[in-house]
């Protein structure tokens, strides 16, 4: 009995040190629902299956436990396929899939993208779906890093990105 409460806390530490290793993605319509519930910024990022940099993106940068805590804290994170099939409805229209040469891609990732198709392409919007900046290109820990910190405490409201950046401490 004296060596269950070890076992436990054991079990228990692992268990949620587990949960915090990986970022909460949710689809782009679990993205929404949960904006109306509880209103927080949304962290799109638009990749591709054959996009080796989107891979490469998911394996370091989105891997890296002051990025993983920072996304999880301060936004909605969304993983939405610029090539998706599924319709998807968001502020009263319906998007879809456009077939376009070989592949083809979703209505909504271009939209978000202003037309400009590049994965990936991480797309920060407001706590009212407002598109805030679209990043196209990959971004490392210690780009993603500032720029996550930028948009999550507002400071796109107040202050240039060239000074921010000169002033900003890095956690990493």
């Amino acid at each position: 009995m004296k060596n269950i409460f070890p076992l436990l806390l054991f079990i228990f530490t692992i268990t949620f040190s587990k949960a915090q290793n990986k970022i909460n993605w949710l689809s782009f319509e679990e993205g929404i629902a949960q904006l109306k519930k509880e209103p927080k910024p949304l962290l799109i990022d638009v990749y591709t299956d054959w996009c080796g940099w989107c891979k490469k993106m998911d394996v370091t940068t989105y891997s890296n436990q002051t990025i993983i805590q920072a996304i999880n804290d301060n936004f909605y994170a969304i993983k939405l396929n610029g090539e998706e099939k599924e319709d998807i409805t968001f502020k009263d229209y319906t998007f879809k899939f456009k077939e376009n040469g070989r592949r083809g891609y979703h209505e909504l990732a271009a939209a978000l993208m202003n037309g400009k198709l590049s994965f990936p392409t991480t797309i920060f919007l407001t706590d009212n779906a407002e598109v805030l900046q679209s990043i196209p290109g990959y971004l490392d820990k210690i780009k993603l890093e500032k720029i996550i910190a930028y948009f999550s405490s507002k400071n796109y409201k107040k202050t240039k990105w060239e000074d921010f950046e000169k002033n900003f401490k890095s956690k990493l």
